[in-house]
């Protein structure tokens, strides 16, 4: 939920703080988002316990995870015991944001060195249909016009979770903001949770040279050294770019339905998103796909959830 339990908003509003902070409040206090949050770092920890690891690499996992569930617990408790919990409130809005770079880059320590390329060799037949099938004509046909425009996409999609939580803010509906979060969580950290299990490189690295942007913009620099100084080089199945933009649309859509130009922005930048994933070579058209699919399984674990209780 965006705002505390009814126990301890009920406390706060006749000014007495609660005294007694059980184990059944702190669950009560989670939000959704946080519980995906706390299921994913509790996974990758359990994971990191059978993952073929050379050690330091699993102590880091082990010890960081630990360290993000001992927070969580110790920032809901700081909030339960504070007079006037307001700021601790509205960080939640925003560290679930930052956790899932986290995540992100966690993902990248799972990585081993690999000889061959099973996987991106399959899925790189369907990119060569699409793209010499006339896609690429078309995005290049009016010049570096659209290919920057993608790119801009591309790169803008670090910022469409941040973006969706302050048009909550905005529109004065903080009261949603945990909704969105669950969904763009979700979708995001379904997508990082499998990484492993697909390991992957993006088609401009295992196929250099074939099929590239036909423009080399300054959008498509900024991307590049982006990627090269952060990306994690460990998976690009599924498309975790194109699950949480479509993931921040159908928040907009769901849940700020009065303003019906924030989910029409939020669609077209998804759909772009996906178009330049794979235009750009950051993705293969499977990733598209599959992110698509997460998309859909958060989507419907979203709407498959009762409200949650209004304070």
């Amino acid at each position: 939920m965006s705002q505390p339990s009814d126990a301890i908003a009920a406390a706060r509003t006749s000014g007495v703080a609660p005294t007694r902070f059980t184990l059944a409040t702190l669950a009560a206090s989670v939000r959704r988002s946080e519980w995906v949050l706390l299921v994913f770092f509790s996974y990758a920890a359990v994971l990191a316990l059978f993952a073929p690891l050379l050690q330091p690499a699993r102590t880091r996992i082990l010890t960081v995870n630990a360290l993000v569930l001992a927070s969580y617990v110790l920032l809901i408790v700081a909030e339960h015991a504070a007079r006037n919990g307001r700021a601790l409130n509205m960080a939640r809005d925003w560290i679930p944001l930052m956790l899932t770079l986290l995540a992100y880059h966690e993902m990248g320590w799972f990585a081993e060195p690999r000889a061959s390329h099973p996987l991106e060799d399959v899925w790189i037949t369907w990119d060569r249909t699409i793209l010499r099938g006339g896609l690429k004509q078309i995005i290049e046909a009016f010049g570096p016009l659209l290919p920057g425009l993608l790119e801009i996409a591309y790169f803008l999609v670090y910022t469409v979770g941040p973006f969706a939580v302050a048009v909550l803010y905005i529109y004065h509906r903080r009261d949603r903001a945990d909704r969105v979060l669950f969904l763009f969580t979700a979708g995001t950290l379904l997508c990082y949770a499998q990484f492993p299990f697909w390991p992957s490189e993006p088609p401009r690295t295992v196929f250099p040279g074939e099929d590239l942007p036909a423009y080399l913009t300054v959008f498509r620099q900024w991307n590049l050294a982006l990627l090269g100084g952060g990306g994690i080089h460990t998976s690009v199945f599924p498309s975790a770019h194109v699950a949480a933009a479509f993931c921040a649309a159908a928040g907009m859509w769901l849940y700020l339905p009065e303003h019906k130009w924030a989910g029409r922005t939020f669609t077209t930048a998804a759909i772009l998103i996906a178009i330049s994933t794979i235009y750009g070579r950051y993705h293969y058209t499977a990733d598209v796909l599959a992110g698509l699919l997460m998309f859909g399984v958060a989507l419907l674990i979203a709407r498959l959830l009762p409200p949650p209780a209004r304070r």
